[in-house]
């Protein structure tokens, strides 16, 4: 889909029309707008415009329709699978100066914001308030990142991914054409759930620039618990028990020894080099603990070491900002080394056997690759350090990312929990879904028929 130098001469003249000196060629903006935090190679885009407004959006699609120029909506670039990267040039839209909190609703629990507001961003807004939005990648990412990703989070065991937690969107479609999807009721079974559809398209359906999510009352008390383990089967074990005796544990994440090593180093801790759990729970004073205490015993009986647990806000937050870092410390553990970050998700009865047997996959090839993931939802994440311009080095992990990916369709689990698609997991989607992708395809085309709309992620469409 390469234009012509005089088509995109043309179009960017009458893009520099609407958006006047926010329009930019300049090489050093299109290089940051090439790539993401994935190893994915980066790509060029043709231009990039920061934009404000829903309407001003609405008149660049139309422009860039005109033209057949295709249109990649960059947010916060923390994606992992490919997502902003332009593979075929086209504009990128930069959505940080697009950041307003447009309303808040104490009494609905709800918030209306532009896409380019951060999580960090609006958790500052809300200090004041009582309530909080639940969704926490470990990146500061968009809001309008996070829903086209479907992303997640530590507290998705007990609060849900943004597929729980968005209301409704303001979406700009591939003609231009602006549209309301959802609402600010709590439920409706009006027409087709676009609002869904949309999130977890990244950007290939419809570019998101407004949201209306949930939002939750801050819980009476809240305390955090770390537990090393002997085994690593008997860390995940404890999980699993936990989920199933119904424990409304809110966050309980699982690193195992790599991953110990790697925020013990990054952020000066001393935590024992064992699989470890970290848990906060919520609620009432006595409920948290209560739910402190039950998952003490668990883990007493998996062989599970001193449960360690605080209400204190200061430990509380050592050990989550220790967590929300665990990407760049796995990055510090190999200077200059390309990070390769993926996730599947399994059943929670499968979890323990998945994560063994790729512990054993990891140890056997000798890839540097820690283990950590959002246990309580069976989703976990392996983070590749790989030499990227090394070609044995590079293959090793091709083919271990394959076997990981068959391991978990085998177990019923899926190729990717919340990292997406993007351009990195497409050739698998197929193996999940088989014809259900023709499908997929087909809705592509007819809301995006001239394959404008970040084309070359989640599925292949020839233009």
């Amino acid at each position: 889909m390469t234009l012509e130098k005089n088509t995109l001469e043309q179009l960017f003249a009458e893009l520099t029309d609407v958006v006047g000196d926010r329009f930019s060629t300049n090489m050093n903006s299109r290089e940051v707008h090439s790539k993401d935090e994935s190893y994915h190679i980066p790509k060029l885009p043709d231009a990039v415009i920061m934009v404000h407004s829903t309407e001003e959006v609405s008149e660049i699609v139309k422009l860039c329709a005109k033209y057949q120029c295709p249109v990649i909506p960059f947010g916060a670039g923390t994606s992992l699978e490919g997502q902003v990267i332009p593979e075929s040039g086209g504009v990128s839209l930069d959505f940080t100066e697009m950041n307003k909190i447009l309303r808040l609703s104490e009494e609905d629990l709800d918030v209306t914001l532009q896409a380019g507001v951060t999580r960090r961003q609006l958790a500052t807004h809300l200090r004041t308030s009582g309530l909080f939005f639940p969704v926490d990648p470990g990146a500061d990412a968009t809001f309008g990142g996070m829903a086209a990703t479907r992303a997640s989070g530590t507290n998705a065991v007990r609060y849900g991914t943004m597929r729980e937690n968005v209301l409704g969107l303001t979406v700009v479609m591939a003609d231009g054409e602006i549209i309301k999807t959802g609402g600010r009721a709590r439920k409706s079974s009006a027409g087709y759930d676009l609002t869904k559809l949309m999130i977890g398209s990244e950007g290939t359906l419809g570019i998101i620039t407004e949201l209306t999510v949930r939002l939750y009352g801050r819980p009476e008390a809240m305390a955090a618990a770390v537990c090393d383990f002997e085994s690593l089967e008997g860390a995940v074990n404890t999980v699993i028990e936990t989920v199933q005796m119904g424990i409304p544990v809110a966050r309980i994440e699982f690193l195992d020894e790599v991953q110990i090593d790697a925020i013990n180093k990054y952020s000066n801790l001393d935590y024992p080099l064992k699989p470890t759990l970290f848990l906060e729970f919520h609620g009432t004073e006595k409920g948290v603990v209560e739910q402190a205490q039950m998952v003490g015993e668990l883990a007493a009986e998996n062989g599970g070491n001193e449960f360690q647990w605080s209400d204190k806000e200061e430990e509380k937050n050592k050990l989550w900002r220790a967590r929300h870092d665990a990407a760049y410390a796995c990055k510090a553990l190999r200077p200059g080394a390309g990070m390769w970050a993926t996730d599947v998700c399994v059943p929670v009865s499968r979890l323990a056997e998945c994560i063994l047997e790729t512990r054993k996959d990891i140890d056997e090839t000798g890839l540097l690759s820690p283990i950590v993931g959002h246990v309580g939802d069976g989703n976990f994440h392996t983070v590749m350090l790989v030499d990227t311009d090394n070609e044995d080095e590079m293959k090793t992990a091709i083919a271990f990312n394959e076997r990981l990916l068959a391991r978990s369709l085998a177990m019923g689990g899926t190729i990717t929990g919340e990292h997406g698609i993007g351009t990195g997991k497409m050739e698998f989607l197929l193996k999940e879904h088989g014809p259900a992708v023709n499908v997929m395809k087909t809705i592509k085309q007819s809301l995006d028929p001239l394959n404008i709309l970040n084309p070359g992620k989640v599925v292949a469409i020839n233009s």
